[in-house]
């Protein structure tokens, strides 16, 4: 894995935040091969409680990309190889799946249902693609009606409306992978390093990734020993974030 090649931007702040108030103390940013899709590294701090975090994510404009769920049904692909095969921008691992590599929850890769909406406690929004772009939409929101091209279910929510879940979990670190979306059809896909549920969810409501990208809803998806990051440098390399293990599904940009 090679570190961003971008200039590195240092962001002197105040160690006065409150308890659970995440700020950004570094950071860079670097281009894609795709026009309004970029990529971000942030370095995170949370000066109450000396917690610290780095982020990676890749930030879609609306007009950049679509989503793309990858099956991945004999595990023989990594993200990097599944990536790369279908010249997609960016990408990260996608959502649960039971000991026998079957996929838990909803599951729509091509347009085609591989696994059926499930109702269980962490499964409580729904990631997807439509001709109305890419959402994040609550299970009682969720039409099954609706034409999808791309969907995977998964949960716990981070953000809801602008604002962190309470109650997430407090007590288990790990990595973590999300989806976001922000208003204007703008998206994000990322990937973060030890943290807990409940600091995830902290984190993503409290800093500004981007001036114009205020975090609307933000989805968990599944994490620690599955979670992976790719993307495509302008230069034309890649910046990869490996799995551990292999994983059903991928969640990925593919530029419109």
């Amino acid at each position: 894995m090679r570190g961003p090649s971008a200039v590195f931007i240092a962001l002197f702040v105040l160690a006065t935040g409150a308890r659970g108030e995440w700020q950004i103390v570094a950071g860079n940013t670097e281009a894609s091969v795709t026009a309004g899709v970029e990529h971000q590294q942030v370095v995170i701090q949370d000066f109450e409680n000396s917690g610290q975090a780095t982020i990676d994510v890749a930030l879609i404009a609306a007009k950049s990309g679509k989503l793309r769920v990858i099956d991945n049904p004999a595990g023989a692909e990594t993200l990097a190889d599944a990536i790369q095969r279908r010249n997609c921008v960016a990408g990260v691992n996608g959502g649960y799946f039971d000991p026998n590599f079957r996929p838990i929850g909803l599951l729509v890769s091509e347009g085609v249902v591989i696994s059926p909406l499930t109702r269980a406690r962490l499964l409580t929004g729904v990631l997807c693609s439509s001709d109305r772009g890419i959402e994040i939409v609550r299970l009682g929101e969720f039409s099954r009606k609706q034409k999808l091209n791309a969907a995977v279910e998964c949960g716990p929510l981070l953000i809801d409306l602008g604002n962190r879940i309470r109650g997430l979990d407090v007590t288990r670190s790990a990595r973590r992978t999300f989806a976001a979306v922000a208003r204007g059809g703008k998206a994000a896909l990322g990937v973060s390093s030890d943290l807990s549920l409940a600091q995830l969810s902290e984190a993503l409501s409290t800093i500004s990734l981007r001036d114009d990208f205020k975090i609307r809803r933000a989805l968990n998806l599944d994490g620690g020993s599955s979670s992976a990051f790719w993307f495509a440098r302008k230069e034309g390399d890649a910046f990869s974030i490996p799995e551990e293990k292999a994983v059903r599904d991928f969640v990925a940009i593919v530029p419109k």
